[in-house]
């Protein structure tokens, strides 16, 4: 396996600013060291280019930085899509959320039909019209759906990126109210908190192989890190209470490894200012190297 790993330091799409330091850490935390170990040749690309908030003037405060979030995810999905292009699995290290935009339309570009398995303690399914913040991390899984903003959904021009039939959101447990009745309208398949206590993760994740892998030519994993437990993932912007252990996570990394459905991955949300020693990104690493094949024996 060959790996590109690409950093993007986007805190445009959130509140709290230090997410933009996700990539460093996430490296930092012996990022290479670790794929290597396990046999895969890594090619490090460095950073996608994104302003700072203090460079620039919020012109919408429904849609904060859209265009500076825009300029972002066309570099980012290039740079996907040249990676997938070339051979390598696009590894992407966020920066917020809202980096999504980019890498979906990246891996959707060059897969054509992609599956998406989203794993996060939010919808992600607001819209400029019911969005409590105005920040667009918060609007991402909507507008890789063609729900939104026009400038948003059409980004790459064409939309949508995805299906809903082969879209999958795992571990949700705080959605907004108007974004509850967008999910449902949309037709997605979502496996909340609920749903893994009930059935188990393993019961979980075979299913949304099976949605987001069936009919398309690869999934693409995107990975909030704010959907493990604060407990397990202290250095995240938005944490919820009642989140995946890391055994959860790991068991559902490891079977998305094997089902060798996985074409392009990002994992988002490290905010080294909130952590302890840098745990979260060591989290994140043990987690991406589980997603890459990393087996126990």
């Amino acid at each position: 396996m060959r790996v590109r790993v690409i950093g993007v330091p986007m805190d445009l799409g959130a509140d709290r600013r230090g997410v933009d330091m996700g990539p460093s850490a996430i490296r930092y935390a012996h990022l290479q060291q670790r794929l290597e170990e396990n046999g895969i040749k890594v090619e490090d690309r460095g950073n996608i280019e994104v302003a700072t908030p203090e460079s620039r003037k919020i012109k919408d405060a429904k849609l904060k930085y859209l265009h500076e979030i825009v300029e972002s995810s066309e570099r980012t999905a290039d740079a996907v899509g040249d990676a997938l292009e070339n051979g390598f699995v696009p590894l992407v290290l966020g920066g917020d959320h809202s980096i999504a935009l980019g890498t979906v339309m990246g891996a959707s570009r060059v897969l054509e039909k992609v599956g998406l398995i989203w794993i996060d303690a939010h919808g992600d399914f607001n819209t400029h019209h019911t969005t409590p913040s105005g920040n667009i991390h918060g609007m991402a899984l909507a507008a890789n759906l063609g729900i939104g903003n026009d400038i948003l959904v059409n980004i790459g021009g064409f939309s949508p990126k995805v299906l809903p039939e082969n879209t999958v959101l795992i571990g949700a447990r705080a959605i907004d109210r108007d974004e509850k009745k967008l999910i449902r309208q949309a037709g997605i398949n979502v496996f909340t908190m609920n749903e893994i206590d009930r059935h188990g993760m393993e019961y979980v994740i075979k299913n949304a192989i099976k949605f987001a892998g069936e009919g398309t030519t690869g999934i693409h994993l995107s990975f909030d890190m704010d959907v493990l437990d604060p407990m397990v993932a202290p250095g995240v912007g938005t944490p919820v209470r009642g989140g995946i252990t890391y055994r959860e996570a790991a068991l559902a990394m490891e079977m998305l490894a094997e089902s060798g459905l996985i074409k392009s991955l990002e994992f988002v949300e490290v905010n080294p200012i909130l952590d302890r020693g840098n745990e979260t990104a060591s989290v994140a690493v043990g987690l991406i190297a589980a997603a890459l094949g990393e087996e126990i024996l």
